[in-house]
């Protein structure tokens, strides 16, 4: 009882303190985490056995598995139209699958098989103590600026809000009332399943959503990490040693969700020092800076890009597709660590084998058909993960094809060829629902015309490459010395496989910052942002795999190396890395202001600045939001960008004939269209002539026509309130506005 007694308490402590920061939200925050919590214990089922060579049995892997697998089988059976997608479907289907476990936890207990981390109470204590603290930390940060409005939030809140109206998927566009939403939006999809599941509201679980991937994007690294390095030590971690795993652990997972980049420490720290030495003021910094270096300073209008990373976009509050999958690439890569662990354990192929239970053996993997699953999936949520993450899985299937199968080439060549195209067929197979309905942006690749100077390549990505090829060099040094026959073969035999894998991570990152300076993926934003897009996602990820390599990297060459040159090197790593983490402290105070004054606190509603914002419409948007059901179409102006327009839209999920037109022009690369439909938005709004006005609205089946601010500042005089308002019965006005709804009579 009285080792109890502390891990109580401060359990209790955690749960007041999230009372006491985020007052009525806190009910929300812990309907997530419970969920989580029982998610996650119920899968363990299936989770115990893909990680069993963790401590943990992977129990943190475990909840993003049960929300995978429950989140994109409701989405399948949704889109094949064989389900409604309403709050009860998504509960089915999780019962269902809560059930499945069950019956497989039933007999893998008659068979004696243990997938619950016995005696390992204080691992799972811990790692549960840790995410909470993580998850409430950026909720209660989300709490100081919650608006959904600004960059990308207007169109991800509003996506939330399309699916949360539909009962089909894709949902109807929100910006292009005649077709559905031709995006990667499986990231808002996730959020709005959880959303129908806990029976929550959109306008706090747009924020919850995007701290509860920030929680797994430190707790999952770290989880994964502190395996590797119980791995590498494993037998000798006694006394003191046995909490540097969890010290490597944490590194990673600062490395993942907290820390900035070299371009803070150069940029915030020392220049500004330089200067105040030379008598000179000193340059502010303002952290968006250190994701817009190449091509912004020294400016390039020929070559803007963008690298950011989850830090950046965990403070930004944007919930893209990039943010959202975050989650399920750190758990397709702790899996892939498992499945080499237990292909290392399991030792060589045997010589001699039955020709179809071989086959059989290779192409059911079942960490390889969950990774062509996830790599499906990752087509509808962020299609660059895909390809990404086909080239590292690839890699880890190659390696340990060839310890495998002792360097022999020709069964090396047959059995990674034959589950590559098993994983290709099995990844197209999964998605065709979404394929088969999307119209690809791509338009063909092009090699680089312009190119990162080298000093920001350096600032940029010196750091994590230095320390990568460190570690290369301090593995290669050690197994070459003593080995007498050097082959491929021998070397990766002599490996452990931490250490592998930790140096796969590290060279599949290295890839992904090189291939930009090469070729690109076109785009409409060619002109003067060829790159940014293709710098952005690969390098976005290339930011996280070293994350993690580094995380282990540091503690493999401090702890295991004796090399002392290795160990003084790896130490300066060790210190610049912690002082990047200072970016988390910069960028919370520039964008969230005093969080340590809890009355600061604004609450996670994330369409407050309706009120603040656009307080002419505000009340008429929330009539809209309480008062209509389905997908009815709404006219409002349309507008550029990144800008107010479309504010009715994106806060009720109502489609409209068009909305921001870059963003439109992206997903449906058709211009003429585009222009045509904002001219007739015009026309409506505008025009004399109620004849072709009416037709207009017969054409778009348009149902209420949006009368506010936006509207009145874009077509001013020329505005015909009186036919618009002839059109049908006024549903809604603010005498004190002028803001008005008319619904359209229908002839």
């Amino acid at each position: 009882m009285k080792k109890w007694a502390p891990r109580v308490l401060l359990a209790a402590a955690l749960a007041g303190l999230s009372a006491f920061l985020l007052k009525g939200d806190v009910w929300t925050f812990w309907t997530w985490w419970m969920l989580a919590f029982l998610m996650g214990m119920v899968a363990m089922p299936v989770t115990g056995r893909l990680f069993a060579g963790f401590e943990d049995k992977g129990w943190m892997f475990s909840k993003v598995l049960a929300i995978t697998v429950t989140g994109f089988l409701t989405w399948f059976l949704v889109t094949a139209k064989i389900l409604p997608f309403t709050a009860a479907t998504c509960i089915g289907v999780s019962v269902v699958c809560a059930v499945g476990c069950g019956v497989l936890y039933h007999f893998q207990g008659k068979n004696g098989i243990d997938c619950f981390p016995s005696g390992k109470v204080d691992l799972i204590y811990g790692e549960e103590i840790l995410f909470f603290i993580f998850f409430l930390m950026w909720t209660y940060f989300a709490g100081f600026r919650p608006q959904a409005y600004g960059t990308e939030k207007f169109m991800d809140y509003g996506f939330m809000e399309a699916m949360m109206r539909s009962t089909t998927l894709p949902a109807r566009d929100l910006w292009y009332s005649e077709g559905t939403i031709n995006y990667y939006y499986g990231g808002q999809y996730f959020a709005v399943f959880l959303t129908k599941l806990t029976g929550s509201k959109v306008e706090l679980t747009y924020n919850l959503m995007r701290t509860f991937v920030a929680a797994f994007a430190f707790v999952l690294p770290f989880s994964l990490v502190r395996q590797m390095s119980v791995d590498r030590l494993k037998g000798s971690l006694t006394g003191k040693k046995r909490c540097l795993p969890a010290v490597a652990g944490i590194i990673a997972g600062l490395s993942v969700s907290i820390a900035g980049n070299m371009h803070y420490v150069v940029y915030s720290k020392i220049i500004p020092w330089l200067q105040k030495l030379q008598g000179k003021e000193a340059d502010s910094y303002w952290f968006p800076d250190a994701t817009r270096y190449i091509g912004y300073n020294p400016v390039n209008e020929s070559d803007k890009t963008i690298h950011e990373f989850p830090c950046y976009s965990f403070v930004l509050g944007d919930l893209h597709a990039h943010v959202v999958n975050v989650m399920f690439v750190t758990f397709l890569v702790g899996m892939l660590y498992a499945w080499m662990k237990k292909i290392r354990s399991a030792g060589p192929e045997p010589e001699k084998q039955d020709v179809r239970d071989f086959w059989l053996k290779q192409l059911l993997m079942p960490h390889i058909l969950l990774a062509a699953v996830l790599l499906g999936m990752f087509q509808w949520t962020n299609y660059w993960d895909f390809v990404i993450y086909f080239v590292v899985t690839g890699g880890v299937v190659l390696i340990a094809n060839i310890i495998r199968f002792e360097g022999k080439v020709t069964r090396i060549l047959a059995v990674t060829i034959a589950q590559a195209v098993e994983i290709i067929a099995v990844s197209y197979l999964v998605i065709l629902p979404f394929t088969l309905k999307f119209e690809t942006m791509v338009q063909g690749v092009a090699l680089a015309q312009h190119h990162s100077l080298w000093y920001q390549l350096l600032i940029l990505w010196g750091l994590p490459v230095f320390l990568t090829v460190l570690l290369i060099i301090s593995v290669l040094t050690e197994k070459l010395k003593g080995m007498k026959h050097k082959s491929l073969y021998r070397l990766l035999e002599a490996v452990s496989a931490p250490d592998l894998f930790a140096v796969i991570m590290g060279l599949c990152a290295i890839g992904l910052i090189l291939i930009p300076e090469i070729v690109y993926v076109r785009d409409i934003y060619e002109n003067g942002n060829a790159r940014a897009n293709t710098m952005f996602k690969l390098t976005y990820q290339a930011y996280i795999l070293f994350g993690m390599t580094m995380g282990y990297g540091i503690y493999r060459m401090l702890v295991v190396s004796k090399q002392k040159i290795i160990r003084i090197f790896s130490g300066i790593g060790l210190f610049v890395l912690i002082w990047t983490v200072g970016y988390f402290g910069n960028a919370v105070h520039s964008w969230f202001g005093e969080v340590w004054n809890p009355s600061n606190y604004q609450g996670l509603n994330a369409t407050t600045f309706l009120e603040t914002d656009f307080p002419q419409d505000a009340a008429a948007i929330r009539w809209l939001k309480d008062n209509i059901e389905g997908s009815p179409v709404v006219l409002e102006a349309n507008g550029d960008s990144y800008t107010g327009y479309e504010r009715v839209s994106a806060t009720t999920g109502l489609p409209t004939v068009l909305g921001w037109y870059v963003h439109e022009w992206l997903w449906r690369n058709n211009v003429p269209d585009l222009n045509e439909k904002s001219a007739d938005i015009q026309t409506i709004y505008t025009s004399t002539d109620e004849e072709k006005v009416k037709e207009l609205i017969q054409r778009y089946d348009i149902s209420y026509i949006f009368v506010g601010g936006q509207e009145k500042e874009k077509y001013g005089t020329e505005l015909n309130d009186s036919l618009l308002q002839s059109l049908g019965s006024i549903v809604f006005e603010d005498d004190t506005s002028g803001t008005y709804i008319v619904k359209v009579e229908q002839d």
